[in-house]
């Protein structure tokens, strides 16, 4: 199995199509209450790619908002660093960042390829006129910032290689964790193998479904935002349950729940399967319950399970690093690409800037943390 994802641009683009059947030119506030944009489509070189297009928007998510991923977000981050005396430099840092940031209007923004999830897929480079495809951008979007985001270090070397050739620059965001050849794993992983066999005795005892009714729809939203808004963040997407639909019904997402003896979902988790790669935007469990349960290991041993049996990569994105590393995750850093040279000065210098600080400064700091 490759260690590369391969996605065939005949798969990604009827993707494309039936999720822009549910998003295109239609309000995203009744999926996901805290996402203000517009989607549309990038058609050209080959590729349909879905695309997000903001204007500033207030107190959006970060999956659509660039201010909120690099200033608030960062923020809370550091926070979550302990260490008050040794981070305060880096809060001010962040802060100060995210001023300049805001006034260069960061989030003038189109983001190319977004499907508003934390990790987007991308298809192979080689079948794709990328000239064609910025040539087509540019021309819509004159007055934006082009941005490219979820692109790691290891899946994805070809496209920020030829994006940086193409004048864009590289901004670190986050560390992802990246499994391959898990049926490997498995063997070598007490952690997972533990994991895969608390699985296997609940999927004999029918506690793991796969089909779902619109009130197991709301709870699975419910458990998602107790677990990833609040407990987490509140910049996060707030998804609602319609969306989860739309999402299951054009076959875009692959649901999987865990339920107690009395029938009750306690846990859920979303799969998103482009090619040979596997991702996973929906993720909750009952946080009231005892860690005992073993609830979100074995939600994440679905999707590696899942990945075992279809002999696919997964990318299980950022947070638990820890978790994620004990069962054989490989870390490596996702980017965002971004294109500002027909832009002002101060949106230019503020894209350029922010690079070399996370560059330099949170790149590092992920690796120590081993966030």
């Amino acid at each position: 199995m490759s260690a590369i994802p391969v996605i065939a641009l005949d798969e990604f683009n009827a993707k494309a199509v039936a999720y822009l059947r549910i998003h295109r030119q239609r309000p995203t506030l009744p999926f996901i209450a805290n996402v203000q944009t517009e989607v549309d489509a990038l058609d050209a070189g080959g590729v349909c790619f879905p695309v997000t297009v903001n204007d500033a928007e207030p107190d959006n998510a970060w999956v659509c908002s660039p201010l909120t991923t690099y200033a608030k977000y960062a923020a809370e981050e550091v926070d979550r660093l302990g260490h008050p005396w040794e981070t305060a430099p880096l809060r001010w840092a962040v802060r100060g960042m995210g001023r300049w940031l805001q006034h260069a209007r960061i989030d003038r923004a189109v983001a190319i390829n977004n499907w508003l999830v934390s990790t987007n897929a991308w298809p192979d480079l080689q079948h794709i006129a990328l000239d064609q495809v910025l040539d087509a951008a540019m021309a819509r979007w004159p007055g934006h910032a082009l941005w490219f985001r979820s692109l790691n270090s290891t899946h994805h070397a070809d496209w920020l290689d030829a994006l940086s050739k193409r004048g864009f620059t590289l901004v670190p965001s986050r560390q992802v964790y990246l499994f391959d050849d898990i049926a490997r794993l498995a063997h070598q992983r007490r952690d997972l193998k533990r994991d895969l066999a608390l699985l296997g005795r609940n999927e004999r005892a029918q506690r793991i479904c796969s089909h779902f009714d619109d009130d197991d729809l709301r709870r699975i939203t419910g458990l998602y935002t107790e677990l990833y808004v609040q407990k987490y963040t509140g910049l996060n997407p707030r998804y609602e349950w319609t969306l989860l639909k739309a999402w299951s019904q054009a076959g875009l997402l692959q649901l999987k729940g865990i339920r107690d003896d009395d029938g009750v979902l306690q846990g859920a988790v979303g799969l998103f399967r482009f090619g040979n790669l596997l991702t996973s935007p929906i993720v909750g469990y009952n946080t009231a319950l005892p860690a005992g349960l073993g609830l979100y290991r074995m939600l994440a041993a679905t999707v590696l399970q899942q990945a075992i049996d279809a002999r696919c990569l997964v990318n299980l994105s950022a947070g638990v690093a820890h978790f994620k590393r004990q069962r054989g995750g490989q870390p490596a850093i996702e980017y965002s690409a971004v294109l500002t040279r027909h832009l002002p000065g101060r949106t230019r210098r503020a894209i350029n800037a922010l690079s070399a600080v996370t560059r330099h400064v949170g790149v590092p700091i992920m690796q120590r943390y081993k966030l």
